[in-house]
């Protein structure tokens, strides 16, 4: 049962940003957001050297859907990050990274 919390927990903040890009259209400010509930995670809980799993996702998950928008399988309303994805995307992908890989060492 603690397992099944603590993978709860983790999620939290990724559920938040999810439920904030339909109350928040404003790109910028959703990222900006966005970059405030992952502070305050890292804050509340910070494992050494996660920020190497965040800083990779940050910067490879936005060529990898960008290779894959260009496939015209997925088009995104919100371009805002090299007109073709929403700004906030990579660091959503970044935390979640950082959350799947916390679940995966509590499993």
């Amino acid at each position: 049962m603690t397992q099944i919390k603590t993978i709860l927990l983790n999620a939290i903040p990724i559920l938040i940003m999810i439920g904030l890009i339909a109350l928040i259209k404003n790109d910028y400010l959703l990222l900006f957001v966005d970059v405030i509930i992952i502070a305050i995670a890292f804050v509340i809980k910070h494992e050494p050297r996660e920020w190497i799993i965040f800083a990779a996702a940050l910067i490879l998950l936005p060529i990898f859907e960008y290779i894959f928008v260009s496939t015209g399988a997925e088009i995104f309303l919100r371009r805002s990050l090299f007109g073709v994805m929403p700004i906030w995307l990579p660091m959503l992908w970044g935390y979640a990274f950082v959350a799947i890989k916390r679940v995966v060492l509590i499993l």
